[in-house]
């Protein structure tokens, strides 16, 4: 696909952003290259944080009228749903010229509800629970959730994200400023957490984390380490206990003690990458970095959960079900499979595989460029 040209655009996005990190960072990447190929201006606004009975009943029972909802109808769901600053903030933005875009379930029924009101596009990032990819105008959506074709929907590898190499190149100078490195050969170890379908403990860092530190020291590399805010405090506490002492250790630094986000100066310092497998959002960003990542298996969940999973998985593999039944563990699986044949992941599921990979001088590959084909797509249609 050719990259759209536009010159004296009055374009207009605005990210809608539930404030979760991740989500906002598909947005941001999405919403960058639409800037870039288009000349569109960017604009964030966060949306109302509803909790309890209020979530469930406007974000999953009143938010089903919105597909079919008209302007004024939408207008009273968002009000309804607490968006009478949101639209007071966006007084000035409206129109076909204005594409609202959305990553999350919980920002994208206003997304929509702000584009129908205001005459303008929507656009979402996922498959978000309850609507669906179906209202809105332009739907990018990660290979993994199994997505049904149509000609409102560009389907991506991993998902889209805001790493940007220069940008990654400057953050990595303030890194090597503040922590310098000691080695040439450099590893970023980015940890996530426990949820519904993985369980990265205590006891799972001990485990799986040891040799990752015994192979560093061996080799003399560096190791920048860093964790979500789903890793626990046991986890925490036992990557302290782990790493303290260590030679190769240049930095630990927890997401639940420091609000920065290390991650860019890390994959712009970094020659190789190790991830968790629980976040496609990690592994997509240090796939778009341009390296081979390392995948460390987290310990899945088991009872109830895990075999009812398995099943659907022989469902799905056998044509009774759609792939879109799969959800969490099995479904992010087929997404490392895909990376794996492009070349852009190798599995650490034996310690020998991890001794190859980090004795290697590097691990980098063809960066993925999901967020910059999306974008050109959706510019593409936008002004056509």
């Amino acid at each position: 696909m050719t990259d759209p040209d536009f010159s004296g655009s009055n374009l207009r996005c605005v990210v809608v952003s539930d404030g979760i990190r991740g989500h906002l960072h598909q947005a941001r990447g999405l919403a960058l290259w639409i800037s870039r190929l288009s000349a569109a201006s960017v604009r964030e606004v966060d949306v109302p944080a509803l909790k309890g009975l209020g979530r469930f009943l406007c974000l999953k029972m009143a938010v089903r009228r919105l597909p079919s909802a008209t302007a004024d109808e939408a207008h009273a769901w968002l009000v309804a749903s607490g968006g009478t600053e949101l639209l007071a903030a966006l007084d000035d933005v409206g129109g076909p010229e204005t594409l609202f875009i959305a990553a999350g379930s919980s920002a994208a029924p206003y997304c929509l509800a702000l584009a129908r009101i205001k005459g303008s596009r929507s656009a979402v990032i996922m498959t978000p629970s309850v609507l669906g990819t179906a209202p809105f105008d332009f739907a990018v959506v990660p290979t993994h959730d199994g997505p049904i074709g149509s000609d409102r929907l560009f389907v991506t590898l991993g998902a889209p994200n805001h790493i940007d190499l220069p940008d990654l190149e400057e953050a990595a100078s303030d890194l090597i400023r503040s922590v310098p490195p000691r080695s040439e050969r450099i590893v970023a170890l980015l940890l996530g957490g426990s949820d519904g379908n993985y369980r990265i403990d205590a006891a799972w860092a001990r485990e799986r984390l040891a040799p990752v530190r015994a192979q560093a020291e061996r080799l003399g590399a560096d190791l920048y380490v860093t964790t979500s805010r789903r890793t626990g405090k046991g986890t925490d506490d036992a990557l302290e206990a782990l790493f303290a002492g260590s030679p190769s250790l240049r930095m630990l630094l927890l997401a639940s003690r420091e609000a920065a986000n290390p991650v860019p100066a890390m994959l712009g310092l970094a020659t190789h990458v190790i991830c968790t497998d629980d976040s496609v959002s990690m592994v997509s960003e240090a796939a778009t970095a341009g390296f081979r990542v390392g995948l460390l298996r987290a310990r899945r969940r088991g009872g109830v959960v895990a075999t009812f999973q398995e099943g659907v998985g022989r469902l799905v593999a056998s044509g009774l079900l759609p792939s879109s039944a799969l959800s969490g563990a099995p479904r992010f699986d087929r997404l490392f499979r895909s990376l794996a044949e492009r070349g852009s992941l190798v599995d650490l599921t034996v310690e020998d595989d991890l001794e190859a990979f980090l004795a290697s001088s590097s691990q980098r590959g063809e960066p993925l460029d999901e967020a910059r084909r999306a974008a050109a797509w959706i510019v593409e249609r936008w002004r056509g």
